[in-house]
């Protein structure tokens, strides 16, 4: 019933192709518009119900002593080398001109006081943090209402101010806190456009033609246009990440563009095989069409199954991210016939240009006049299946080199340490890393991160007393500020410095310390309780939850794949084997990622200035949308091997014949994939390099050493058994046509026989 009725949506596209694309552009227009008028910008709010962080956060909050909210910091230091705020009259103006003006902007309901503190003797000025002990380092805290009641105006407000205040006052002007982290805008522009070029490169070279590269990338461009304006108008309605947009276009390119390949390479050998374009772009979605619809779904569903964390920020991500996707899937079945239809018969003929891009992927410019095996522009498949008969006759050293080759690789992850990259990561260029340095050098480097201890007395007057003295005695905490206690609440606030920086493995330890020993011991066993905040506090807690739910998940997402490909290959071992493989291959890019960022192996090359934790909620996100891609990928390759292995009863030439005739799309479609991931990997944040280089080392092993070495080698040593079935769960499961469609067309990708297509 799909078939069908992706035939009847694909071939109507195809023939009323200006009023799909009229539509796609209404469409992209009215999302955009509906965007600017109601959308939202992204924000972080890194925390989630039933967490530690999140009861301090709610003790503040009932308190209202106004640490509940947003806060940045302006950090300044003379631009005379020899100043210093103590003995400098110049220096303290303009100083007290920099509070006076922050002070005024909106917003903004107070802030730190380093010339009062000056006036009243240096040595307080020193105990409160806000001068350097040598006093040349100053700190403006800058205190905000809740993020509810903000929005990156204000951020940009601030920015504007330090940028004037550069120019008028001797100072030299840092600025950095949480309320960047919460509304600056994700880097990836540039990402995007060079992935778009790269994947333009890949597809010129895989068809041979302009046009055929250019459809790909137009049904790109269009879908991540509603995708992304879509997502827009849902941060007017929740709370979206800042990491949802650039991870939704990094997918959407990637996956977008290799929906687009697997539909085109099928409408162009059905051209070939004598079908009129229309009816070719409504086979090719019937057939194609197929395999994009279930990958697309699994990938969303698999998304979507991020909510088992409980971590709120993380289903509106996941949320945003599937919105992206689902565009992609429609804009294949409905844009992209749009399209075909639209080109003509052109997309059947290369051209002079395409004979040259023929010649390229060949090698062999001198063989152009030799015509094999090309109905739709294809490189002979004889080089593939030369490498797959050498695999053949040699099963055992291939697939216990490659799994010893993934498994090498997997051992990284033993080190693994999940957290968040502070400011102390960004590049150079960032005002944030530059205020992060500044505040490390003259107060330590745990003044950046500092917790915050929020206690209910519960009328025990001496818990507070005991919580400052226990607090301040531990190894990990440099300093504790005074405490704040509201008189009609009772609750108490402590402003404590760890010795160590936020991303520090020693801070998420001396959290650990005053939560199971520290505050016990001075609280007691009465009625009073206390919990630890603060920016460094939830993130630690936001990574231990992930960590704690990842295996659930990730059992999850593995039986619901091995359930699909039963049902699809019906087989036992076939799954099984895809999900030990899935598992190798994902292990492996965990563990160039721990390499890269936790090690620092080759971060120079992706212009990582810093070794950094693996972002908390990244190894969550990666296996989910991994799973979905490299699903794709098993049922395009063992639908083949499987329609093989059913025509011609022997298991070895359904394995050379299935993976020859699908390892030119799969290794196009990984191209592609890989480019555009890498692309985002150059990008300014860690966060987006983890994405990017996690997802395209993943893609890259995935259609190499699993698809083309470890597959073909394990299914030749497991012969007829590969597609071993009980008897009584061949009984118990519903069937279904494997490897055809029912409208009789081919569903795997490949050149479709001449017999299988109506003339």
């Amino acid at each position: 019933m799909l078939s069908k009725a992706l035939l009847r949506l694909g071939t109507s596209a195809a023939r009323r192709p200006w009023r799909v694309i009229a539509s796609w552009l209404l469409a992209a227009t009215l999302a955009v518009l509906a965007a600017v008028a109601f959308g939202g910008r992204t924000a972080d709010s890194m925390t989630a119900p039933g967490l530690d962080s999140r009861r301090a956060a709610e003790l503040i909050e009932r308190a209202g002593t106004g640490q509940e909210g947003m806060t940045a910091q302006v950090v300044v230091t003379p631009l005379d080398d020899g100043a210093t705020f103590f003995d400098d009259d110049g220096a303290r103006t303009a100083l007290t001109r920099l509070r006076a003006e922050v002070q005024r902007l909106p917003h903004v309901l107070g802030t730190s006081d380093p010339t009062g503190a000056l006036d009243a003797g240096g040595d307080t000025a020193v105990r409160g943090g806000l001068v350097s002990a040598d006093g040349r380092i100053a700190v403006v805290r800058v205190q905000y209402p809740d993020q509810s009641r903000l929005s990156a105006e204000d951020l940009d407000a601030l920015v504007a101010l330090g940028d004037r205040l550069r120019a008028e006052l001797p100072l030299r002007i840092e600025m950095g806190g949480n309320l960047f982290y919460a509304f600056s805008d994700p880097d990836g522009g540039a990402s995007e456009l060079i992935g778009l070029l790269a994947a333009a490169a890949i597809l010129f070279l895989a068809f041979g033609s302009l046009v055929a590269a250019a459809l790909p990338i137009g049904m790109a461009v269009f879908g991540l246009t509603v995708g992304v304006a879509t997502m827009t108008v849902l941060a007017g309605v929740t709370e979206v990440p800042t990491f949802a947009p650039v991870l939704g276009s990094m997918v959407g390119l990637g996956v977008g563009i290799d929906y687009a390949l697997f539909v085109l390479a099928r409408h162009r050998e059905y051209l070939a095989c004598g079908l009129d374009p229309q009816q070719a772009a409504g086979r090719a979605v019937a057939t194609a069409g197929r395999p994009v619809v279930f990958a697309g779904g699994t990938v969303v569903v698999s998304i979507l199954g991020l909510a088992v964390a409980n971590v709120p920020f993380m289903t509106v991500g996941g949320v945003a991210v599937s919105i992206v996707v689902l565009t992609m899937v429609l804009a294949s079945v409905t844009l992209l016939p749009a399209f075909l239809g639209a080109a003509g018969p052109r997309l059947g003929r290369a051209g002079r240009i395409g004979r040259i891009g023929r010649a390229l992927r060949a090698g062999r410019s001198g063989r152009l006049g030799r015509r094999r095996d090309t109905a739709a522009g294809a490189v002979p498949a004889v080089g593939w299946r030369r490498w797959l008969g050498h695999v053949g006759r040699h099963p055992v050293p291939y697939a216990v080199g490659a799994v010893a080759l993934l498994m090498t690789a997997t051992l990284p992850v033993l080190g693994l340490r999940v957290g968040l990259p502070d400011d102390g990561s960004l590049p150079q260029s960032r005002t944030e890393r530059r205020a992060y340095e500044l505040v490390a050098e003259g107060f330590g480097p745990g003044t950046n991160g500092p917790l915050v201890i929020a206690a209910d007395p519960a009328g025990d007057p001496g818990v507070v007393d005991r919580l400052v003295a226990g607090v301040a005695a531990d190894p990990g905490i440099a300093s504790v500020a005074p405490a704040r206690i509201d008189r009609a609440t009772g609750v108490a606030t402590l402003v404590v410095f760890p010795t160590t920086s936020p991303q520090d493995e020693a801070t998420a330890d001396t959290i650990a310390r005053l939560r199971a020993e520290v505050l016990p011991a001075a609280i007691g066993h009465g009625p009073a309780t206390a919990h630890v905040g603060g920016a460094a506090a939830s993130l630690s807690d936001v990574g231990r939850r992930t960590s704690e739910r990842l295996p659930v998940f990730v059992a999850a997402v593995l039986a619901m794949s091995f359930l699909l490909l039963m049902l699809i290959f019906r087989s036992v071992v076939v799954p099984l084997k895809a999900v030990l493989l899935n598992l190798l291959s994902i292990g492996a890019a965990y563990g160039v990622m721990v390499a890269v960022f936790q090690w620092g192996w080759g971060g120079a090359l992706i212009g990582l200035e810093a070794t950094v934790p693996i972002v908390s909620f990244i190894p969550m996100f990666l296996f989910a949308i991994l799973f979905g891609l490299s699903m794709d990928y098993e049922v395009f390759l063992l639908s083949r091997v499987r329609e093989e292995y059913l025509r011609t009863g022997d298991n070895g030439t359904a394995i050379v014949e299935g993976v020859s005739r699908t390892a030119r799309i799969i290794t196009s479609a990984a191209l592609i994939m890989v480019a555009v991931f890498l692309s985002f990997a150059v990008a300014e944040d860690p966060s987006t390099k983890m994405f990017g280089l996690g997802l395209a080392t993943a893609i890259f092993i995935d259609a190499t050493v699993v698809r083309m070495v470890l597959v073909p080698a394990t299914m030749t040593l497991l012969g007829r058994t590969n597609w071993w079935l009980p008897k009584w769960l061949d009984r118990t499961l519903p069937r279904g046509p494997v490897g055809t469609d029912d409208t009789g067309a081919e569903s795997t990708g490949e050149a479709p026989r001449p017999g299988l297509v109506d003339r």
